[in-house]
């Protein structure tokens, strides 16, 4: 069965930049629900893929019987974008990455502040509901997309013209219900806040673990 991640900092560790009351729901109530529906949807009809990673299911959703593919699709999605999406914040996190990683943003970016104007902007611009990521695609290298509601670019053709497919490091959720309670439509707001909570050292990892 899948599980939520388990977090590292209480509820109230991100003020003020993301609220406890958001914590709360979003962790305890939407994350609790995609995971909860994912590992229903699985046992119910296709108990054979709770033995595989979600990371395998999410890949190859054809391999799914078809009358659950959606189901598996947003709510699959869901547990996998959350898991990481709590994973990559912390507090007093904010800061630059090091390292290799921060040779390889300004590679790809030209710096660290066009990279933050790129992601920023894929996560403002996204109509309705999605994620913004930062992903290192299938070549190695290291792209800014977004994606509709809860789809991942670990997902076939859900990127555009397929350059930004493979495994995110990096992802902001600008659901609503991520930020409303204290942003209300203000999401330009959340996504500045949102940088001062990212955990680089987390990042570094997955970029270690991806490329």
């Amino acid at each position: 069965m899948f599980k939520q991640i388990e977090l590292s900092y209480g509820f109230d560790a991100l003020e003020p930049n993301i609220d406890t009351k958001t914590m709360e729901i979003h962790y305890g109530k939407h994350h609790a629900t995609y995971t909860n529906n994912l590992n229903s949807t699985l046992k119910d009809n296709a108990p054979q893929f709770l033995e595989k990673s979600i990371e395998e299911i999410l890949t190859n959703l054809d391999a799914l019987p078809e009358n659950i593919r959606g189901a598996v699709r947003n709510n699959g999605g869901g547990f996998y974008n959350h898991n990481l999406y709590f994973e990559v914040m912390g507090p007093n996190a904010d800061g630059e990455p090091k390292g290799e990683l921060a040779e390889k943003i300004n590679e790809a970016f030209g710096s660290f502040d066009k990279f933050k104007e790129e992601f920023s902007k894929a996560a403002a611009t996204r109509f309705g509901s999605g994620w913004a990521w930062l992903v290192v695609n299938k070549d190695g290298k290291l792209k800014v997309t977004s994606t509709a509601n809860q789809d991942n670019p670990l997902m076939p053709g859900v990127t555009p013209c397929g350059c930004s497919e493979g495994t995110p490091i990096l992802g902001i959720d600008v659901w609503e219900h991520a930020y409303y309670l204290n942003y209300q439509n203000r999401r330009p707001d959340y996504i500045t806040a949102f940088f001062n909570v990212i955990n680089w050292d987390v990042v570094s990892k997955k970029y270690e673990a991806a490329k």
